[in-house]
């Protein structure tokens, strides 16, 4: 299958394209910049130049693949409007190109779409009202193409996809612990926190692109660690002493309000429906071993 990949020269998805070429599928890559072209070629991707906003590009992109895999996700946070106007865009402009095909086309969100306080699963509607409902119309556009000839599924990511050069999430956390001389959750910290390594995560995008049933809904985590857990490996690893912050605290201890809601957020999900339907099996170290033995610290 020849794919036509966005987000192929970020954080996850040079894991991505690699396991895309391992299995015998050839990759080209959306690029914005030189940098990034020269990244994917360097994996053995085809560099595409162009951008989010330049649909025109996207088109052409999609129209010359066999499926595509959108990962990129761009803009600023302060503006998530903005940030959800892109995506769905960029999602309308890709599905188009593939109408009445029967091409997979999967785009990705995030697990943190989903309501707060219990385990969701992939078969629950998200939570319009949520910390992540930039996320939700993007998954909307991508599904609408099911009824159209596409097979259109998405991929709903654990919010730390961890790894190797990780600077996420998990990677902002150990810098405001050696900023600040300690490493905090908020309340018990007994809020859970969706995980997913790397190269499973990859795994999983290769098996929607090659099997998911047009209309899936996937979920890419592999566990769910309580928050407070985290904060003790890291503050294991560094010599620093573990707190708890209130709401208000952590407001102003973390990188940003906004961040300190994410902390300690609790919206574990279930990735049972996802194993069972692609046969997908993580089988890489989990977060908590990944942040001890890892790079991180």
């Amino acid at each position: 299958m020849h794919v036509f990949v966005t987000g192929g020269s970020g954080l996850t998805g040079p894991a991505v394209v690699t396991e895309l070429l391992s299995a015998g599928h050839t990759v080209t890559g959306l690029a914005r910049s030189d940098a990034a072209a020269a990244r994917l070629e360097a994996l053995g991707a085809t560099a595409h130049h162009g951008s989010l906003e330049d649909l025109d590009s996207l088109r052409r992109g999609a129209e010359a693949a066999d499926g595509v895999l959108h990962m990129a996700f761009g803009g600023d946070f302060a503006d998530p409007d903005d940030m959800m106007r892109r995506d769905r865009t960029a999602i309308e402009a890709l599905g188009a190109a593939l109408r009445h095909t029967g091409k997979p086309f999967v785009s990705t969100s995030g697990t943190l779409v989903m309501p707060a306080g219990r385990e969701s699963t992939e078969h629950d509607a998200p939570d319009d009202t949520g910390i992540a409902a930039f996320r939700i119309a993007g998954e909307r556009a991508c599904l609408a193409f099911a009824d159209q000839g596409v097979r259109a599924s998405v991929v709903r990511l654990a919010p730390t996809v961890h790894g190797p050069a990780d600077h996420g999430f998990i990677g902002m956390l150990v810098g405001t612990a050696r900023k600040t001389g300690r490493s905090a959750y908020v309340g018990d910290g007994a809020n859970r926190w969706p995980a997913v390594h790397r190269c499973d995560a990859a795994v999983l995008f290769r098996l929607a692109l090659e099997k998911a049933p047009a209309g899936s809904v996937l979920h890419g985590a592999a566990e769910n660690v309580p928050f407070r857990r985290i904060a003790e490996t890291i503050a294991d690893g560094l010599g620093l002493p573990t707190v708890s912050l209130s709401p208000e605290a952590a407001a102003g201890h973390f990188a940003s309000p906004f961040m300190a809601v994410v902390y300690g957020f609790d919206a574990p999900v279930s990735s049972a429906a996802t194993r069972e339907l692609l046969g997908w099996s993580p089988t890489q170290p989990g977060l908590l071993d990944d942040v001890a033995r890892g790079d991180y610290l």
